[in-house]
């Protein structure tokens, strides 16, 4: 799927990649399918999906990365693309589009700043296994979790959201920093997403100019349900302690998601909520980066950087790392 700027005839583009959600609860097992690369998903935990997306209504993760392609788009004045690993509009779909339309030359963001290889790592895998029917270059982003206008991006929400509920709650709300688990067995083999995790939440407290290091904390929250190990402190222990440390009321700050579906609209505005008022606390959450200028801003000089950098323009199959 693309959303073109007014250069709609230009052989570079952008290609925004995401993990992708389907449209109806209806949808959940072969969502999963997809998820699990074909693997059987137990009816128990077809059946969990199912409850939580239903309570959700709706996860809007691809209207909502439409509206990020298309902003970008008219920023960078250049044709964005959207694929989706595990729904629709499908990576390889939009790769066959690219080539059609004459594309030449792309770079791509994963909608993941922080890079695992269980998230932008299967990102990657399932672009080169396109290389097939991709006659163009592609320059891979492989990581962008530092970067300057992100983190202005997180801190203007949390500082928003912060001010807010400390508003509400009387006092100052200790914050705790989030971003979905991995297994941890993916750590211990080198994966360097949990210290860009922690890398990108040090950030966004400096940045926000009012938090000190006792003011907040770090968890990994939506920890899978298949077997082994997951990383972790979780959020729901972490919570626990706060209140151990006799704090009423808690502020959220998911830093590993750019915008609002599942793991934010059901685990933390209705699980952890829950978790924390049955431990007579409140919980409060920073909004959703979605298509806020400054996330956009961070994006466009993403893909300009790429762009200004990257080799000339050429007709070959070829994924750049």
């Amino acid at each position: 799927m693309t959303t073109n700027g007014s250069n709609a005839n230009s052989k570079t583009a952008v290609l925004l990649l995401a993990h992708g959600s389907p449209d109806r609860v209806e949808e959940i097992p072969e969502f999963l399918r997809y998820v699990t690369g074909g693997r059987p998903v137990p009816d128990a935990v077809v059946a969990e999906v199912q409850h939580r997306y239903g309570l959700i209504g709706h996860s809007p993760l691809t209207e909502i990365t439409l509206r990020q392609a298309q902003a970008l788009s008219e920023q960078i004045q250049l044709p964005v693309y959207v694929g989706m690993r595990n729904w629709n509009p499908f990576i390889a779909d939009t790769v066959r589009q690219m080539a059609a339309d004459g594309i030449e030359r792309a770079v791509t963001i994963c909608l993941a700043p922080q890079n695992s290889r269980t998230s932008v790592g299967l990102y990657r895998s399932a672009l080169q296994g396109q290389l097939d029917t991709m006659p163009f270059e592609c320059d891979f982003v492989e990581s962008w979790h530092d970067h300057p206008l992100l983190i202005r991006a997180f801190a203007e929400k949390l500082k928003a959201g912060w001010t807010r509920g400390c508003e509400e709650a009387g006092e100052g709300l200790p914050v705790i920093f989030t971003a979905h688990s991995v297994p941890q067995r993916t750590i211990a083999e080198g994966d360097p997403y949990q210290q860009q995790a922690h890398d990108t939440a040090a950030l966004v407290a400096m940045e926000s100019g009012f938090l000190r290091m006792e003011d907040w904390t770090f968890a990994f929250q939506s920890q899978g349900m298949s077997g082994g190990p997951w990383l972790g402190p979780s959020v729901e222990d972490t919570i626990a302690d706060l209140q151990g440390r006799g704090h009423k009321g808690i502020f959220v700050q998911p830093i590993g998601f750019v915008c609002d579906h599942v793991e934010v609209l059901y685990d933390i505005d209705i699980g952890f909520r829950k978790f924390a008022a049955d431990r007579d606390m409140k919980l409060w959450r920073a909004e959703s980066l979605n298509d806020s200028p400054l996330f956009i801003a961070a994006l466009v000089d993403v893909a300009r950087s790429r762009l200004a950098t990257g080799a000339p323009p050429q007709k070959i199959v070829q994924i750049k790392v």
